[in-house]
């Protein structure tokens, strides 16, 4: 099994404390092991193994934040 990469829009972070609460929620989700979150970009990249889309999508909510995976937006 590979590393697989997710990518999620979040349009509410703007500062330290935003990226600290979602990495905070994002890191103990099972399968990840890098979250990285780009303040400028409003981009929250989870990178693991056999990566649960809907746990991590939880796990912002549960930051806070409202999210929107890049591929919601093409629809």
């Amino acid at each position: 099994m590979g590393t697989e990469a997710l990518r999620y829009r979040v349009p509410g972070v703007t500062c330290e404390h935003c990226r600290a609460a979602i990495v905070k929620e994002v890191d103990v989700v099972a399968g990840v092991e890098s979250v990285v979150v780009d303040l400028e970009q409003k981009l929250v990249d989870v990178r693991g193994v056999d990566l649960d889309d809907v746990a991590i999508r939880a796990a912002i909510d549960e930051a806070g934040y409202d999210v929107v995976g890049l591929d919601d937006e093409q629809s």
